[in-house]
């Protein structure tokens, strides 16, 4: 089933003239209504009236997170705060946070494009969804609620945290569905596990997760651990929430973006330039319907492909490979990038290790260094020191050359990695940390 047959299957051609008609709108509500677009745009010598095709797009000015943050809380806003009728905010770990609002419409549509995910996701009026995303300010947990609740779907707003409570309720209530963190949903099945309650015997045939960057060898953690369809859901707190994209259940080749709600761009980290279909660069996104909090060519520091060949399910929405990371969240080792998504793909290709791990980079000297903490699996633990020194000896040869650089793989006893009950902290870079002492 297609929640919305006419949008999500639309002719290219049609598509992008609908796309034309709702950038033209954007820019002109941009330029009229927000100081800091008006004012980019002028600098640029570019008007409204110069947007003639969707190509046109890369005259208009990037948006960087840093411009949101010093526009806190209202600046950005193009409609009176009193039409604004919710507002959620980024986690301001790094400053104060983005504020983001919506009017009753940009509601509508959010609802409308989660339900459409879900719908994607196989699930139908009937199923059951337990969703773990955190509620509050953060958008994953409203955002899933209200799609889930526009599709027909039970909600169970259990949030995050308390997982043994998590784990007795998605028993008893006879969830179909989880929303949550790929981390979280490994810590849950660890959790189960212990307690010695087989999760694959419930009626959960599908995991919705995203909020952070996850391999496909966590996909196929999680897959066999929990006896369920682990896709990929896309979505930023600057640009709505969830809902801008997910895979569908054809092959999971990719993210459909809903391109009749956003206008999606991959662009040369460094230089901004657009980059063709097929090369790996930074998103950028530009909203198409937004009232309160439109953007232009927002960069999201997610470094992807996009693929615009037909899918299996109809859709004919471009897709976007699973992110593989964040510019921002990309190391530099000895000259090296280094994206921890890599070296998980390493960590859970040896069956013996456990799942949970973390990576401490600080400088020796004048010298990069990267050690890999990663928990042993039972078993493994159970063989001794020397069996693991092996296993930890093979995993840094793996890894040199998968990625090119020299690391330390420390394996410790399980449980000894903390658990995350949101978004994993997989890097703890004590370079930052020295040079502001």
């Amino acid at each position: 089933m297609i929640f919305d047959v006419d949008s999500e299957t639309l002719p290219r051609e049609e598509l992008q003239a609908l796309q034309l008609r709702r950038l033209q709108v954007t820019v002109e509500r941009c330029y009229e209504t927000v100081r800091f677009y008006r004012e980019a745009m002028d600098e640029l010598e570019i008007k409204p009236r110069h947007i003639q095709s969707l190509e046109d797009v890369k005259l208009l000015p990037y948006t960087k997170k840093e411009q949101l943050r010093d526009n806190y809380p209202f600046g950005m806003f193009a409609v009176p705060t009193d039409q604004v009728i919710r507002v959620h905010a980024s986690s301001g770990t790094s400053g104060k946070p983005i504020v983001v609002g919506y009017t009753r419409r940009d509601i509508f549509h959010w609802s409308h494009l989660v339900a459409r995910s879900l719908s994607a996701a196989g699930l139908r009026p009937g199923d059951r969804l337990h969703n773990a995303y955190g509620y509050g300010l953060f958008t994953g947990g409203l955002g899933l609620h209200y799609g889930a609740e526009t599709l027909g779907v039970m909600a169970v707003p259990m949030s995050s945290g308390q997982t043994q409570r998590q784990i007795m309720l998605l028993s008893d209530f006879e969830a179909t569905a989880l929303s949550c963190t790929p981390s979280y949903a490994l810590n849950i099945a660890e959790e189960a596990e212990s307690l010695g309650i087989d999760l694959r015997k419930l009626p959960l045939r599908v995991g919705l997760f995203g909020a952070e960057p996850w391999s496909d060898e966590m996909r196929y953690e999680l897959e066999s651990r929990l006896h369920i369809d682990a896709l990929d859901i896309y979505g930023l707190t600057e640009m709505m929430g969830p809902g801008v994209g997910i895979e569908c259940l054809e092959g999971k080749h990719g993210l459909h973006l809903w391109e009749d709600h956003f206008l999606i761009e991959c662009v040369d980290v460094d230089t901004g330039e657009p980059l063709p279909y097929g090369e790996q660069g930074e998103i950028a996104i530009t909203s198409l319907t937004k009232e309160a909090f439109p953007l232009l060519r927002f960069r999201t520091r997610d470094i992807s492909v996009l693929d615009a060949a037909p899918c299996k399910c109809g859709r004919t929405h471009v897709r976007m490979r699973r992110v593989s990371g964040r510019s921002d969240d990309m190391l530099i080792i000895r000259g090296v990038n280094v994206f921890p998504t890599q070296v998980e793909a390493i960590l859970m290709r040896t069956e013996t290790l456990s799942p949970f791990y973390q990576i401490e980079v600080a400088r020796e000297g004048f010298m990069d260094s990267m050690v890999i903490n990663v928990e042993a699996s039972p078993p493994l633990y159970a063989k001794g020191q020397e069996f693991m020194d092996r296993v930890s000896a093979k995993v840094q040869k793996d890894l040199k050359d998968f990625i090119g650089v020299s690391c330390r793989v420390q394996i410790h006893p399980t449980g000894t990695i903390e658990r995350s009950m949101g978004k994993a902290v997989r890097v703890i870079d004590h370079r930052k940390t020295a040079s502001n002492k």
